[in-house]
């Protein structure tokens, strides 16, 4: 009999009960504006970025309503402007572009290799085309951050890190969005922790971290940042600063707070469902699956694929077919956006010139959520009928 999958891709776990009793205390008393505290009280955003700065070991932490916008205000933080280029990943997802347009500022994009990560030989032939490097780590996927760091400090490459996918990662043990000047995260729902919508941005410059404050739209109040410099910082730049509010309320980072503290402990469960993923797709002919390196500590929330070489015709038909099991995948070398897959010949805001080596890459990539609502048998049943799938569309080319 033919196996079906009839598990949901979107559907998350349900917010730990202590986050739940914690939002309810912030409803009952009803200040959910990170500002709005009684005398003497610290606010559960206050409290949320101390959790995250200490997580993560950065000096600084601001919450904010999103990882597009931290990734903009980070941008605005070191000093971008119109007219400005900054690099970035050809394979990401379109706030990473965006970020960078909402700004006034030119992506100017680099490939990506068959480890899904950023091109560094491409990466140092373009070093002199920006001063800012952008870099997205798409789908978890981590590149050798020693030598993209040796790169752009030789290049005197300011870089952000966009680790809206790898929160709770790492290279070589150091926490992912810690290398660069600027780690920029989501608590999307879809990411590491969920708030439905929001984001941090940590660095250790404190000029960078002043200004962030002030972008998010603390007014005066930044007294009341208890992972941010010290006021007299805020003094060289309060009035040079522009507010364009996103600030994070009190309701999300309630929620959050207990989320945080079990970060580890789900990036294990997490893994242990990529490894059963990994262990059922080896082998399969005419599929590639990605290895991870030894340096790299991943979360395995997403899984992808290469079908290299494919004829286009036939990727879709492997995608239609798994659907019709029960299996989600997404394609990311369609001629048009679905869903969220949408690469850089999509985003036409910008005039991107072909790159033949990244678009191949593209063209094979199928990438799937892994909520942890799915157990070890799920994954294992899931493998199995990606493997059914992929191997009847191959052996019919």
């Amino acid at each position: 009999m033919t196996e079906i999958f009839t598990g949901n891709f979107t559907q998350q776990e349900p917010i730990p009960e202590e986050g739940i009793a914690a939002a309810l205390d912030v409803l009952r008393h009803g200040r959910l504006h990170r500002y709005n505290t009684k005398a003497g009280e610290i606010s559960e955003t206050a409290r949320l970025e101390q959790d995250f700065a200490a997580l993560t070991g950065a000096k600084y932490c601001l919450a904010v309503a999103s990882g597009g916008y931290a990734m903009s205000t980070a941008l605005r933080a070191v000093g971008v402007g119109p007219g400005d280029c900054v690099l970035s990943n050809a394979f990401t997802l379109a706030p990473v572009p965006g970020a960078i347009a909402s700004v006034g500022a030119v992506p100017v994009f680099v490939g990506v290799t068959e480890q899904l990560t950023i091109d560094l030989d491409d990466l140092e032939a373009k070093a002199g085309q920006a001063k800012v490097l952008l870099l997205s780590h798409m789908r978890g996927h981590i590149c050798d951050m020693d030598r993209l760091m040796a790169i752009c400090d030789a290049a005197g490459i300011t870089v952000i890190e966009d680790c809206a996918h790898t929160m709770g990662a790492a290279w070589r043990g150091v926490p992912s969005g810690r290398h660069g000047a600027v780690g920029c995260y989501s608590c999307q729902t879809y990411k590491h922790v969920n708030s439905g919508e929001g984001g941090f941005l940590v660095t250790d410059d404190e000029e960078i971290a002043a200004r962030a404050v002030i972008l998010s739209g603390s007014y005066m109040l930044y007294e009341r940042h208890l992972a941010a410099p010290d006021p007299s910082v805020f003094e060289r730049v309060k009035y040079v600063t522009p507010n364009i509010s996103g600030r994070m309320d009190n309701l999300r980072a309630s929620i959050l707070r207990p989320q945080l503290r079990a970060l580890d402990a789900e990036v294990d469960r997490w893994n242990d469902r990529y490894r059963v993923l990994e262990d059922g797709l080896r082998g399969t002919p005419g599929l590639t699956v990605i290895e991870r390196p030894a340096e790299e500590r991943y979360v395995g929330s997403s899984f992808q694929v290469l079908l290299l070489d494919w004829a286009g015709g036939k990727v879709s038909d492997v995608v239609r077919r798994c659907a019709a099991r029960g299996v989600e995948l997404k394609w990311f070398g369609a001629a048009e956006p679905v869903a969220f897959t949408s690469r850089y010949d999509s985003w036409r805001y910008v005039e991107a010139p072909r790159m033949p080596e990244t678009d191949r890459v593209l063209a094979g990539i199928l990438d799937m959520r892994v909520p942890l609502t799915f157990s070890l048998d799920d994954c294992a049943l899931i493998a199995r009928i990606i493997r059914a799938e992929v191997g009847a569309v191959y052996q019919s080319a």
